[in-house]
């Protein structure tokens, strides 16, 4: 507390700092990105723009990781866990002084809010790219940073932050403060020991969970009270400071839809907000900048009211996942401003000369399942093709296609970035890039963010942090049926993807290996079988030899004439019925076809196997994956002879071990996954015929 007092302090707090740092401008020529994915590939595009060698350290699971391949120098750091590898603040010190490098760039999360790192950077000479250690300290604390900001004059929320943590002080407190309460970890971030509180008689038990949630996750228990808004909404501000005393803010971003009281799509400037609001948040969050002598990129969180009325929650000391979108109203590279106040450069701009142009949003494309409270998920990217990046597009990802969203590191595979010329235009333009947004390998939520940016109330900017709880039922709804159309593309595309192979006679699981002497110019019938759901789809298909084709669906009669096969970006186009439908994406993957419709759903049929023999005594599925897993160990090769009952190989689930064994005696023809590849459930791992 002696540390936090001095910093109320402001001309204590000038001296100590910045009578030290107004001297010669120190130019940064190699910088060493401490964190992986898409922000130390971010990073590294700015410095790279701006001719500045970067130096990339790597865990084992990222080896092979996009960041990694962009970077001039690499260096291993550790095992998986971040807490071997990029916690190890140690190591990062050694390759930054082992590769030359003056400056170490912290991105966000890991060490970027880590005062003791800031501290080592200085001892050991090597700039770090962030506030003093100080001001992180200071900002690292609920309790303390609320104590700074009601002496600085900036208005928080009614609250108890005291260090008595007795029950029966937390209880009178709540009581004078007035439920609904929020119960939050004085230490740490990300929704962790957070719990609202209705009533009295539930407060002992809230306060309980979020101790427990607490010292687990932050190794602290403490937590403060604070009143709990209804109908709040999550506003930040941007704040710039350099070495020199000056600080701007470059306006709003709004971030009010959150899962798990994690953002989830955010945008600039905020809807809604008048120029008054927005010039009194601007300076309020200027004035907590310059009440802990803040430099370099930071934002000031606040809670938003109904009636206008807004209070500090937080300021989070390092550069924002969301970034970019003030970069895209602003007109201005925050990295950059991030370098060269590092290199004790004054700030680039005056806050006269920040303007706001346009709109802007950025959706979180995350490896999860909003069906299931959005739990996380892991796997392969088995095809990934997005929109295309420009001016007014931006996907800034750390992934490619093959790339595996890991356990060990948080799930976001990208952050799709738009922007217009205002909310409207912009929001229609984050809808198409969504739709030309095509994942498979696992879950995502790429769905859900196309319903929630369609949703009439986010379309109206009506916000609010509560938004997807209020909002369940209609953004969780069932997918939509498959209409006779897009089946009937779907099995044109398996049989032009079969022609255009010309594997027919080799593969037993074609359409057309049953047709003796086929040829592409005679008109033949076959019947299309997929599996979808629980559903077994049988659609029989005329084929004239002339890219027209008769499909029965649903005992509906559906003309596919003029069918194209573009192999290269996987689509098909083709008249259905007289309606044209032009680059539908099919895309085949092991045992699936997915096919994204023109209303832009992603449906996903499995192509069934001849794996088991009709008649055949072996459990139906004995070679298909029980339940989500990876192969560990492959026991035969494809072409090798296999006897009944003869392990196939092996497969970790659950933290259990499965063996997966031949149903018959047979030849191996297929092994369609690796070890230590994902397999989600009901996969084909063998074909033994």
């Amino acid at each position: 507390m002696h540390s936090i007092s001095r910093l109320i302090k402001k001309d204590q707090l000038f001296l100590r700092y910045f009578s030290t740092s107004t001297g010669s401008i120190t130019p940064i020529t190699k910088v060493l990105i401490a964190n992986r994915g898409e922000i130390a590939c971010r990073v590294m595009r700015t410095a790279k723009s701006k001719g500045v060698k970067t130096v990339a350290v790597y865990s084992e699971a990222d080896k092979n990781s996009l960041h990694v391949s962009l970077a001039d120098e690499s260096y291993l750091i550790g095992p998986p866990p971040a807490k071997e590898s990029y916690l190890r603040g140690d190591k990062i010190i050694e390759i930054a002084k082992k590769s030359g490098a003056q400056a170490i760039h912290p991105g966000y999360g890991f060490l970027s809010e880590n005062s003791d790192f800031a501290d080592l950077c200085e001892k050991e000479g090597i700039i770090f790219i962030g506030p003093p250690s100080d001001a992180i300290r200071a900002m690292g604390s609920k309790s303390a940073s609320k104590d700074i900001m009601i002496k600085a004059g900036v208005p928080t929320i009614p609250g108890y932050h005291g260090e008595d943590q007795s029950m029966d002080i937390l209880k009178k407190e709540a009581l004078k403060i007035g439920y609904p309460v929020l119960i939050k970890a004085v230490m740490g971030g990300g929704g962790k020991g957070m719990r609202i509180v209705e009533r009295e008689e539930d407060l002992e038990d809230g306060v309980n969970s979020s101790k427990r949630e607490a010292q687990a996750s932050f190794g602290d228990s403490r937590v403060l009270v604070e009143k709990y808004l209804v109908h709040p909404r999550h506003v930040e501000i941007q704040v710039f400071a350099d070495k020199h005393g000056n600080c701007v803010h470059l306006f709003e971003r709004d971030c009010s839809v959150q899962r798990r009281h994690q953002k989830i799509i955010e945008e600039a400037p905020a809807p809604h907000l008048s120029e008054d609001l927005r010039q009194k948040m601007g300076s309020a969050a200027v004035a907590a900048a310059k009440a802990v002598g803040y430099v370099g990129a930071g934002t000031v969180e606040f809670i938003l009211s109904q009636d206008g009325s807004f209070f500090f929650m937080e300021m989070n000391t390092r550069l924002q996942v969301e970034h970019p979108i003030t970069e895209m109203i602003t007109k201005q590279d925050l990295v950059e401003w991030q370098l060269k106040v590092a290199e004790s450069q004054k700030l680039p701009l005056e806050q006269s000369d920040l303007k706001i142009h346009g709109h802007s949003f950025e959706a979180r494309i995350y490896a999860e399942n909003p069906d299931s409270d959005f739990l996380p998920g892991t796997g392969k990217l088995a095809h990934l093709s997005t929109p295309t990046p420009s001016s007014t597009l931006r996907v800034e990802t750390g992934v490619r296609q093959g790339d595996e969203v890991s356990v060990y590191y948080d799930p976001m595979i990208a952050k799709l970035v738009v922007w217009h010329e205002d909310r409207e235009k912009a929001l229609r333009y984050l809808r198409n890039s969504l739709d030309e947004y095509h994942i498979i390998g696992l879950n995502t939520n790429i769905n859900f963010l196309k319903r929630l940016s369609t949703h009439p109330a986010f379309v109206k900017g009506e916000v609010e942090t509560g938004f997807i709880p209020i909002h369940r039922e209609s953004l969780m709804a069932p997918q939509e049926p498959m209409s006779n159309d897009t089946i009937a593309l779907a099995a044109v595309s398996l049989l032009l993807k079969d022609i255009a192979s010309q594997k027919t006679k080799e593969d037993p699981t074609s359409p057309w290996s049953s047709l003796i002497g086929f040829r592409v110019n005679h008109s033949l019938k076959s019947t299309v079988k997929f599996d979808f759901k629980d559903n077994k789809l049988e659609i029989p298909v005329e084929y004239d030899g002339k890219n027209n084709f008769t499909v029965t669906v649903n005992g509906a009669t559906v003309q596919v004439t003029d069918a194209k096969l573009n192999t290269q970006n996987e689509t098909v186009s083709a008249h259905v019925n007289g309606r044209f439908y032009n680059n539908i994406k099919t895309v085949t993957v092991k045992n699936s076809l997915n096919i994204f419709s023109a209303d832009g759903q992603q449906y996903q049929l499995e192509i069934p196997s001849t794996v088991l023999p009709k008649g055949g005594d072996a459990a139906l599925g004995s070679l298909v994956s029980p339940m989500p897993g990876k192969v560990t160990k492959i026991m035969v090769n494809v072409g090798d002879s296999v006897k009944k009952g003869q392990p196939i190989l092996l497969m970790e689930a659950m933290k259990m071990e499965h063996t997966i064994r031949s149903p018959i005696d047979g030849k191996v023809e297929s092994l369609p996954y690796n070890v230590n590849e994902i397999v989600e459930e009901k996969k084909t791992l063998a074909v033994i015929v």
